[in-house]
Order: C-alpha cells, then sequence, then structure tokens
C-alpha cells in the first residue's frame, strides 16, 4: 500500500510538471478566440445589415413586376366568371358563321339536287317512250310474244322518279337574314371585349406609376436607416472594454509565465526528491526482506547468523532510520498540500463546477456595497438591472449573442429599432390608399347584342327539316333500275330474234346506264344533304334558349364586372402589399434574430473562465496536488507501521554479539545468568 501511494506521487508530480507545460498553448488558444470573437463582431453585424441590399433588390424586382403580379392577380381574380361569357359569345359567333355556310351549302345542294332529279325524270321518261314505241311492233300481237310485252308494259310504271324535289321550299330567306346579321362583325366585337379585359394589367401598370415610386423612395430611406443601426448597437462598445482587460491578462501572463515554469521546476525537483526518499526507504525494507528471508537459518543461534541475514537486518535498520529522519518533512509536505489543495478543491473548484460560486458572486450587494447586482453596475452603470454572472455564463456555455446575454437592451432596444411598422408603416399605407380605375371594361357593345338577338330570331330554328329529311330518305326511283334492267332482258331473251328483241335489249343497256350515272351520283349527294340537314337541326334546335343563356351569362360578368372589381383591386392590392412588406418583415426579424442570439457568440468567454478555473487551476494544478498529498500522505501513514515492523524484524535477522546462556546449579537448583551485549550497525 506505501508503495502505491509512492506511485501516486510519481504519477502526481510528472502530470503537473506536463500540464504546466501546456499552459502557454491553452493560453494561446483562448487570448486568440477571445480576438476572434472581438473582432468578428463588427464585420458579422456589417454583413447582415448589407443583406438589406438583397432583400431590396427582390421587392424592387417585385415592383417592376406590378403588371404581372398585381395586374395579373386581379386579372385571374375576374377571369373564371369573364373569359366563360366572351368564350360563349366567341362560340356564337362562330356558330354564325358555320350557320351560313351550312346552309348555302345545303341550299346550293338543293338546287342541284333538283336539276339533278328533273335530269333522272326526263332521261326515264325517254327509256319509258322508248319502250312503249318497242312495244308496239307487230310482234306484240301474236301470242306467246303479246304475253311478254303486256308483262314488260305493265312494268313500265316503275321507271317512274319518285322524289318530288321541287316541292321542298329555298332557304334562301334564312341565308337573307343571316347575311344580314354577318354585316356586324361580332368575332370582332369578342376580340375587342377579350382585349379590354386582357388590358386590365396594362392599366394597372400606367395608374400606379407614382405610387411604386413612392415606395421605392420609402425602402431607400429604410436602407439609410438600418445603416445607422449598426453604428448605433452597442456590441463594439461592449466588446472594446474588454479588449483592455484581454491585453492586459496576456500580456502579464507571457510576462509570469517563464517564471512559473521556471518555479514549477524547482517544485519538481522537490516533489521528486521527497518520492525518491520514500522509494530508498521502500528499497531498504524491500532489500532487507529479501536478504533476510533467504539467509535466515532457524537452526542458527543468533551470534552464528549468515552474512545475508544480518545485511537483511541491517537494510531493515537503515530504512527505519531513515524514516525517522523524513517523517517530519514528509508530514510538513503533506499537511501544507493538503490545507491548500483541499480548500481550493472545497471552496473553488467543486462550487464552480455546479456553480454554486457564481450564485456566491451574485449575491446582492456582496462585491460592492451600493449596487444590488454588480455585473450590471459593471456594464451598465444600472444595478438595479438583473444581470447575473451565473445567467450570463449559462448564456456563454450555450454559445449565445452577446447581446442577449448581457441584456443589452437595456441600453439599446432593437426590437423597437426594427419594428416593421416603424419602417414599413408607409408602405402599407401607400397600397391601402393605391387607386386603380377599371371599371370602363365593356365585353360586349350593344350592337353585339343585338347581333346576337337577331340571330336567335332569324327563323333557323323554324325551318320544317322533316320535309326535306322525309324526301331526302326516299330512293330515287321506284324500282331498282338494275333489277329492272335484267328482268327486261330476260324478258327479251326469250323473244325471237328481230328487231323488237335489239331494242329491248338495248333499252336494258340504257337503264343501267341512267342508273350508274345519274341514279347512284343522286344518291350520294341526297345522302350527304340529308346528314349536312341533320347537322342543321341540331345546331339549330334550341337557338332561342341558347342565345338567351349566353346573354344571361354576359349579363353576369358584366354586373360581376361592375359590383366586385372593387372589392378584387383592394384585396390584390394587399396580398401584393403584404408581400412586399413580408419581405421587409422576415428580414428585419433575421437581422433581430442574429443581433441578439448570434452574433458575437460569447462560448470563448465562457471556454477562457473554464480553462482559467477549471481546467488550469482545477485540472492542471489542483488535481496532481491533492493526488501528491493523498500519495504521499499514504505512504507517511504507513511509515509507522512499518517502522515498527523493521525494528522487531531486525532482531531476528542480525547477527548478535553474545547470547542467553542457560546453566545446570548443582543440589538440584536451576538458574540463569544473561550474557548483554550491543549489537552494532
Amino acid at each position: 500500500m506505501r508503495s502505491i501511494g509512492i506511485i501516486y506521487g510519481f504519477v502526481a508530480n510528472h502530470h503537473l510538471r506536463a500540464q504546466i507545460e501546456k499552459t502557454r498553448k491553452l493560453a494561446d488558444s483562448n487570448f486568440r478566440d477571445l480576438r476572434t470573437l472581438l473582432n468578428g463582431a463588427p464585420a458579422e453585424i456589417s454583413y447582415i445589415l448589407s443583406q438589406y441590399t438583397t432583400t431590396k433588390e427582390k421587392a424592387f424586382s417585385d415592383l417592376d413586376n406590378v403588371k404581372s403580379l398585381l395586374g395579373g392577380g386581379i386579372h385571374e381574380q375576374l377571369r373564371p366568371k369573364v373569359i366563360p361569357a366572351l368564350d360563349d359569345i366567341k362560340a356564337m359567333a362562330e356558330a354564325i358563321k358555320e350557320t351560313k355556310e351550312a346552309l348555302l351549302n345545303v341550299n346550293n345542294t338543293l338546287k342541284e339536287l333538283k336539276k339533278s332529279s328533273a335530269q333522272l325524270n326526263t332521261s326515264l321518261s325517254d327509256v319509258k317512250r322508248d319502250l312503249e314505241q318497242s312495244l308496239n311492233d307487230p310482234m306484240c300481237s301474236a301470242p306467246p310474244v303479246a304475253t311478254t310485252c303486256n308483262n314488260i308494259r305493265t312494268s313500265l310504271s316503275q321507271l317512274d322518279d319518285n322524289t318530288n324535289m321541287d316541292q321542298l321550299p329555298s332557304l334562301d330567306k334564312p341565308i337573307d337574314k343571316i347575311n344580314d346579321i354577318l354585316q356586324t362583325n361580332l368575332s370582332s366585337l369578342v376580340q375587342q371585349g377579350y382585349k379590354s379585359f386582357n388590358d386590365i394589367p396594362e392599366m394597372v401598370k400606367n395608374q400606379t406609376t407614382d405610387i411604386i415610386s413612392d415606395v421605392k423612395s420609402t425602402l431607400n430611406s429604410i436602407g439609410s436607416d438600418i445603416e445607422s443601426i449598426g453604428e448605433q448597437i452597442p456590441i463594439q462598445d461592449q466588446l472594446s472594454n474588454f479588449m483592455g482587460y484581454i491585453n492586459d491578462t496576456e500580456t502579464y501572463i507571457r510576462r509570469n509565465l517563464p517564471t512559473l515554469e521556471e518555479y514549477d521546476s524547482y517544485r519538481w525537483l522537490g516533489g521528486l526528491v521527497v518520492c525518491c526518499l520514500l522509494t530508498l526507504v521502500v528499497i531498504f525494507y524491500y532489500l532487507g526482506l529479501l536478504c533476510g528471508t533467504c539467509g535466515y537459518d532457524r537452526n542458527a543461534t543468533p551470534t552464528r547468523r549468515g552474512c545475508v541475514s544480518n545485511t537483511g537486518g541491517i537494510f531493515l535498520m537503515v530504512g527505519a532510520g531513515v524514516s525517522f529522519l523524513i517523517c517530519w518533512i514528509l508530514m510538513t509536505i503533506v499537511v501544507l498540500t493538503f490545507v491548500v489543495g483541499a480548500n481550493v478543491e472545497k471552496l473553488l473548484c467543486e462550487p464552480y463546477q455546479n456553480r454554486k460560486l457564481l450564485q456566491v458572486l451574485d449575491t446582492p450587494y456582496l462585491l460592492n456595497e451600493n449596487w444590488k447586482h454588480y455585473l450590471s453596475g459593471m456594464v451598465f452603470n444600472k444595478p438595479d438591472i438583473n444581470l447575473t454572472f451565473e445567467q450570463v455564463y449559462s448564456d456563454c456555455k450555450e454559445n449565445k449573442g452577446i447581446y442577449g446575454t448581457l441584456k443589452l437592451e437595456n441600453s439599446y432596444n432593437i426590437s423597437e429599432h426594427l419594428n416593421i411598422q416603424e419602417h414599413a408603416g408607409n408602405i402599407s399605407n401607400d397600397f391601402q390608399n393605391m387607386k386603380v380605375n377599371i371599371d370602363n371594361i365593356v365585353l360586349l357593345d350593344e350592337a353585339g347584342r343585338k347581333n346576337l338577338m337577331d340571330f336567335s330570331f332569324s327563323g333557323i330554328d323554324a325551318i320544317n327539316y322533316n320535309i326535306y329529311l322525309a324526301e331526302l330518305s326516299k330512293a330515287p326511283t321506284k324500282a331498282n333500275l338494275l333489277s329492272f334492267a335484267d328482268d327486261l332482258e330476260v324478258k327479251a331473251n326469250h323473244l325471237p330474234h328481230g328487231s323488237l328483241k335489239q331494242s329491248l335489249k338495248n333499252n336494258a343497256q340504257t337503264i343501267r346506264t341512267i342508273h350508274r350515272s345519274e341514279v347512284i351520283p343522286l344518291e350520294q349527294s341526297m345522302s350527304s344533304v340529308y346528314q349536312s340537314i341533320k347537322e342543321l337541326q341540331q345546331k339549330s334546335s334550341g337557338l332561342g334558349m341558347k342565345v338567351t343563356n349566353t346573354l344571361s351569362s354576359l349579363d353576369s360578368a358584366q354586373d360581376f364586372l361592375t359590383t366586385r372589381i372593387s372589392s378584387v383591386i383592394v384585396e390584390e392590392s394587399q396580398k401584393y402589399g403584404n408581400t412586399i412588406v413580408g419581405y421587409f418583415e422576415r428580414y428585419l426579424q433575421w437581422v433581430k434574430i442574429s443581433i441578439t442570439e448570434k452574433i458575437a457568440a460569447c462560448k470563448p468567454v465562457a471556454t477562457a473562465l473554464d480553462s482559467a478555473v477549471d481546467v488550469f487551476l482545477c485540472s492542471y494544478i489542483i488535481d496532481p496536488m491533492n493526488l501528491f498529498w493523498f500519495g504521499i500522505g499514504k505512504a507517511t501513514v504507513f511509515l509507522l507501521p512499518a517502522l515498527i515492523f523493521a525494528v522487531k524484524l531486525a532482531k531476528y535477522y542480525r547477527r548478535m554479539d553474545s547470547e542467553d546462556v542457560y546453566e545446570d546449579m548443582e543440589n538440584g537448583n536451576i538458574g540463569f545468568h544473561r550474557h548483554h551485549s550491543t549489537q552494532t550497525v
């Protein structure tokens, strides 16, 4: 156990020397951090305040884009109600043109159909007449040819035209009405409505030129105010006050550190000597035990003990003698180091670590009987402000800004100077008082409305389309001409050769030609016109209701523009103004947070204080000192039992000059006498 105490002493003595050698590096590191804190704060403040330029440029960009941002916002608010109404009118204008084209197409096609139908009727009449003449041939009087001729004569009625196109009324009157309607260019009027509505952003831009100029002037003046804030913030003044203390402290440490290192070398040498003396005593005891144990002979008399055993006893006695010589020195060193180390540990180190020391320093009127709070009295000369060492230390440990840590708002309240209402109140008022007049928007004038009403009364929806559809759905002829021609040719083949047979075959061929060249094109034209009339019927169906709905939608949109446009302008103006003001609200809030919580983060101050007290004093000096007195004290405590043990044990190891002799007496008396001799070391 004593050896362990000596090892503690060696370790503590060496550790203290090693830590003292680190003092210079520790001090340089802390002073470098403190200077960085002091020198970096102005640059940080300048950087933060200079970011106003970025915010202002963003605001200027939005102000320059008032056409798209404010005008476009108003336009988009009105668009869902206005554009559908204009689209309906535009579609109606297109429908008028398409209706005219459809009517013209149907009317022209009907005229062609009438001509084609008349031509077909003429061709069929010619064939029919030719057949009748052929059937007047004398061969038709003699049976059995007469029967065939009669059958053919009976079937001639199938060659009649099956349609009556001439009864279909002409579409010239509806077309004339559409032409009259188209004299007013409804599409052009609708485009004017589109243009009038789409010109809203440009109108907003033209009417807000003066307001935008005033807002920009206000923003420039805000920039000047913000720049002046950097000069008024007392952070630099407070940091400058500490610069002198830092310089003096650094100069003092650099001047006295060599002396401290020199004295520490003496201390280290003295501690080494003490530990070596203790080690020497231990070595004597170990050698005494080793030699005494190895040379001990239990059968040898005290005067005849061996040299090795005697040497062990001598080592034990030498160790005991050295213990007597250095014991008082060790006790003195232990007492002194204990008094210093233990008291500093209990009165300074532990209270500093649990912050009770700072609480003691914060005791009102302790450090200055006239100041309730010493720190606030020293910083602001206002001792009534609740600024404590514990609070400052805690904030610095959390790396908070020096503004909030030292409560510099008591000297310069940045919240008041960064109040958005103070700086941006004029901007908000400008946007709230913005007057934009866009009440003169007309989506469709009276000419356009009359044009739509005329179209609804054009009579297109009153046309009897069923007559046309019924007539056009008929076949051009009563019978299929191809079947009729084939049947005619079969009957002719049963006739004897002659002019009648040849005439009937020629007529059959003529009928086929009529079917191919006239009937088939006529059927195709009739089918095409049938589809066109069906489409025209669908388009004109409910025309009056469609026009009424379109006009109703137009009136609703126009009324919406008249009644709601003012509120939309106010709403969008406030939104636009809030966007501009929002840039500065966020910027000023960021400046406030940065200055109060981040700029000049004072963790280097807490680190420097920890380095001076917790690291240098407690860890570098007091902890090794306490380990040293503990180790040396532990070794000293075991000196007394080791001393007693060594003296007692040396009696059994050392060689004696004489020994106790027992003799037998005459007459039965038993007695003894002891020869005493001195033992020399």
